[in-house]
């Protein structure tokens, strides 16, 4: 499901991808680097095994052959990095100790360097979102249900908000948990 993209053949890209059990990609690179969460099922890269709720980060000039053997969901984002990173990240956000609380958040870093800050946020019933205006903002709610100016968002629903547009997010009346990132989304392809 293509959620936005900017671009032909190598484009910057937000999509939702569902790989068929015993699915695979042949080996391909990412010029401009490729971001993934995994929604449910287990994505894998080579003999890497990633199970719902890991974050993956590859950086501009990576290589991999992705692959699902029982098949899976994935959240991905292409050519929306800096030139120059050159982080490989792995982080499962199921484990409790890459949680922290952050005035009085929970909060699971993803990444964070000078333009953006990516995270997973859980929000308690009917807290706000976003605490201070921010340069620009993209959501997925992975739980749960957010509300902005009266519009319901429930779980899958992907926002981008651009620079200046700052709705009234909170999450529901039984909380929510989001995918955040937040800062400059200007790389192009």
């Amino acid at each position: 499901m293509m959620l936005d993209r900017l671009g032909e053949e190598k484009a910057r890209a937000t999509t939702i991808v569902r790989y068929a059990p015993e699915s695979y990609f042949p080996s391909h690179s990412h010029p401009g680097g490729e971001e993934i969460f995994v929604l449910c099922g287990t994505f894998s890269e080579g003999d890497e095994h990633y199970p719902a709720g890991w974050y993956l980060r590859n950086p501009p000039g990576s290589s991999h052959q992705p692959s699902s053997q029982e098949g899976t969901v994935i959240f991905v984002k292409l050519w929306q990095m800096e030139p120059d990173d050159s982080s490989r990240v792995r982080i499962d956000t199921r484990d409790p100790a890459n949680w922290h609380v952050h005035n009085g958040r929970e909060i699971c870093p993803l990444f964070t360097n000078a333009t953006e800050q990516v995270s997973l946020q859980s929000l308690r019933p009917k807290e706000a979102l976003l605490q201070a205006p921010v340069e620009s903002a993209e959501l997925l709610v992975l739980n749960g249900w957010v509300v902005a100016s009266g519009q319901l968002y429930p779980c899958g629903s992907w926002l981008r908000l651009p620079a200046g547009e700052y709705p009234d997010l909170v999450a529901g009346p039984l909380g929510a948990t989001v995918y955040l990132k937040t800062g400059r989304m200007s790389v192009e392809a």
